[in-house]
């Protein structure tokens, strides 16, 4: 199985007709992710790279049965794009687009509350279940279908744990690109009460970063839940200074909080089995694996 997307998922594409829409849709489809239609006001009626697009997300959804949409749309307009799927009733939502104004995407989070979205993103390489659904812009090239989730802050260190993954053998249910900005929809936590509830996942990987708190949310919700599957975390940043942004919006240690070396000792006190360096993230799974 898997969480969030499998091959049942009719995704429509908002911002479709765009250059990084219509390449990353183009993947998606050749992929075999089922693309059921595009959204772009004022394009409605219109075909695009074979598929209908629609002025609204309302419309897609009567019309096509989407459960799912990609936000390919400029930063400027973003977050009124996904406040539009989420007044529509769209069940997942995963935005791409990054350097929201975090005034906007407070604005987005106040419409999720109490909605029936599950919002991916911004600034997310996307969810990838391997050999079944593609949304968003990751490599498939080592992706294998398979029993480990991940849960990520970083797209390049998921390609390479992926990478790692398969030439040991295993397979990934699910990875997830959380997002890389401070203000985000599902965090490390929803992640692992997703995998947790998959009977087909065996394990997880958490990739964190230095900055924000997920870490120590997902380390105070393994402590207090008791997880039967086992969890391998890696956190980078190891040596970047401190107040000093790294890379991007959400990575950001000011002043020793949030660095890794705090964020990996509160994930040993909650028994995840914790790496200093992604080549090691992969064997690590395998031992505790074999350990559970």
């Amino acid at each position: 199985m898997s969480i969030l997307c499998n091959s049942e998922t009719k995704l429509i594409v908002q911002g479709m007709t765009g250059r990084s829409g219509t390449f990353y849709t183009d993947q998606a489809m050749t992929y075999g992710t089922n693309v059921v239609g595009g959204v772009r006001p004022g394009k409605g009626g219109k075909k695009h790279i074979g598929r209908p697009i629609f002025n609204t997300v309302r419309d897609a959804m009567t019309e096509t049965g989407a459960n799912a949409t990609m936000v390919m749309v400029p930063a400027h307009n973003a977050a009124a794009a996904m406040i539009e799927a989420i007044e529509a009733g769209m069940p997942l939502i995963v935005c791409v687009t990054e350097r929201i104004p975090v005034l906007d995407m407070i604005r987005v989070k106040d419409a999720l509350k109490n909605s029936q979205s599950e919002l991916v993103g911004p600034n997310s390489q996307g969810v990838l279940t391997p050999g079944a659904c593609k949304i968003g812009v990751m490599s498939t090239a080592d992706a294998m279908p398979g029993t480990i989730g991940i849960a990520s802050r970083s797209a390049s260190l998921t390609s390479e744990v992926v990478a790692n993954l398969t030439a040991l053998g295993l397979g990934q249910s699910t990875t997830v690109g959380i997002g890389g900005d401070p203000v985000h929809g599902i965090g490390f936590v929803r992640c692992l009460e997703l995998f947790m509830n998959d009977p087909d996942t065996k394990g997880v990987v958490l990739i964190g970063e230095i900055g924000g708190n997920e870490e120590e949310q997902a380390a105070a919700f393994i402590k207090e839940n008791r997880l039967a599957k086992p969890v391998t975390a890696l956190v980078v940043g190891r040596h970047a200074p401190p107040q000093r942004r790294m890379g991007h919006a959400g990575t950001l240690s000011v002043f020793g909080s949030g660095n890794a070396a705090s964020k990996n000792a509160v994930l040993k006190s909650a028994g995840v089995h914790v790496v200093e360096n992604v080549d090691d993230v992969a064997q690590a799974m395998v031992g505790s694996l074999a350990a559970a």
